[in-house]
């Protein structure tokens, strides 16, 4: 029998297995996306298949030394198939099939379509393959940084199970309150036959569960911070969103699979919830994942560190609010050029422009302070630092605008495409803030880290604490930057 050990006494044997296997989930990702979607399935069944393992052989070169586990494959799985639409199907088969403008609107609506078809047949097959071959010859241990092997040892079913599953029950939750106001537990009911917005409510939890313990399966030696937990949770819970409501959900109906945009954009309401569910997820799971570490791990005293958590804590808020000064500063520009500021007033029962500035720099500094418990020690460099940013001001534009913000106005959610048509302008806004923010914010808990560095006991511990490079955070800010963006733009009408 064929082990780990014997793949590392060959490598070019191991090199072999892994393209090999990879050609051939893209052959058939490319043979299943060229049948089921008319607008792949204009370069043939042939055509489709040839492409597909092209792109598989590529992956399983770029992606040997990154998909480590399966939820690291699986996130530069969905990365990569998102680049490759951009490349291919959104811009450059277009004009040189049909003579379509590259990159217009209308042609990239055209072909959403091929995007699921790529995430689905494409993306997430090949990073599920590459990640378990990765997981199981221990591809970590010698071609990634230190801190991944070591994280390596760490894996818990026990933890992935309950610790995924309750995380997975408080997004459930969530997610219900929408559910509950368009009525669409009798639909999730019809799974199983029933009408019943009780049998629907049940199955939604139990789905929620499954998920959730999906999320601590796949996700759990890649999670340093609440921060980086929440934004996995959020592409785990896009690519739900591609998965269930606009494939699973209508085949279970016995329906005709309906990929196109005006489909998906009646499932607007679902994808932002898919969204909120998936925060809550990766913010849950992160909770109960400290307390699990509190209990079995940080108790030993060699493992402790040099700053107690209520120092720690102070710091990151005091940064945090810093760094939201100069962001909230810059996004106030858009909403007064946009006249948002008075709707901002609007939640202290006034109407000026001053007072919604005034009540503006507040959240920002709320929000900042959050950013600072998040993201603490989660960017190993500036780029990195400005990333995380932009996908935390991502995430509050769909949690700002469209969700808590008409709820404190006395309204209910406006999760749909002609409501985030309307706050479109304020997503530049939250994304400037974010990136700001986090700029600010690193720079100042980088000051901090060179003082602490002055004592060589504790240099090594700062080092082992920071996110290395090398990890899938990249890819998760392609996937979640780029459809969290594009998605309100070309689903809107």
């Amino acid at each position: 029998m064929l082990s780990s050990s014997t793949f590392r006494a060959n490598p070019n044997w191991a090199v072999s297995s892994r393209l090999f296997g990879c050609t051939v989930v893209g052959l058939i990702g490319g043979l299943a996306a060229a049948t089921a979607n008319s607008s792949v399935s204009a370069i043939g069944l042939l055509g489709g298949a040839a492409l597909g393992g092209l792109y598989g052989l590529g992956f399983g070169v770029a992606g040997a030394k990154r998909a480590s586990s399966p939820g690291a494959g699986l996130l530069w799985g969905l990365g990569y198939a998102f680049l490759l639409w951009l490349v291919g199907p959104a811009s450059l088969f277009p004009l040189l099939g049909s003579g379509q403008t590259m990159g217009n609107l209308d042609t990239t609506r055209l072909h959403f379509p091929d995007l699921v078809a790529y995430i689905l047949y494409l993306g997430a097959p090949l990073g599920l393959v590459l990640g378990l071959w990765g997981a199981f010859y221990k591809v970590q241990a010698t071609e990634l940084p230190a801190e991944a092997a070591i994280q390596s040892h760490r894996f818990s079913l026990a933890k992935a199970l309950i610790v995924g599953g309750l995380a997975g029950l408080v997004g459930g939750w969530a997610f219900s309150s929408w559910m509950t106001q368009v009525n669409f537990f009798p639909t999730i009911a019809s799974l199983v036959g029933s009408n019943s917005k009780e049998v629907g409510m049940v199955l939604h939890y139990i789905i929620a569960l499954v998920i959730g313990i999906s999320f601590g399966l796949l996700f759990q030696l890649d999670i340093r911070s609440y921060g980086s937990s929440m934004s996995w949770g959020v592409a785990y819970g896009i690519f739900w969103w591609f998965l269930g409501p606009l494939t699973l959900l209508p085949l279970l109906q016995g329906k005709t699979l309906n990929w196109s945009y005006q489909q998906a954009g009646i499932l607007f309401g679902s994808l932002v919830g898919h969204i909120i569910y998936g925060l809550l997820v990766g913010l849950g799971y992160a909770t109960l994942n400290r307390l699990w570490v509190g209990f079995f791990i940080n108790s030993d005293p060699i493992r402790r560190e040099a700053e107690g958590p209520g120092t720690r804590t102070l710091q990151a808020l005091g940064w945090g609010a810093v760094g939201s000064l100069a962001g909230g500063l810059i996004f106030s520009l858009i909403m007064l050029a946009t006249g948002t500021l008075p709707k901002v007033a609007q939640l202290v029962g006034g109407t000026s422009v001053e007072l919604g500035f005034v009540v503006h720099l507040l959240i920002s500094a709320l929000i900042g302070m959050s950013y600072g418990l998040l993201f603490r020690q989660e960017a190993p460099d500036l780029g990195s630092g400005v990333a995380w940013g932009l996908v935390y001001g991502l995430i509050w534009w769909f949690l700002g605008p469209l969700t808590l913000f008409p709820g404190l106005l006395g309204g209910s959610l406006t999760w749909t495409v002609a409501a985030a048509g309307q706050v479109l302008p304020s997503l530049i806004g939250h994304l400037l803030y974010g990136a700001i923010t986090a700029l600010v914010f690193l720079m100042l808990e980088r000051r901090h880290e060179a003082w602490l560095k002055l004592d060589p006991r504790l240099a090594a511990r700062e080092l082992r604490l920071r996110r290395p490079v090398g990890t899938p955070a990249p890819a998760l800010w392609l996937f979640v930057l780029g459809l969290g963006v594009l998605l309100p733009v070309i689903l809107s009408v």
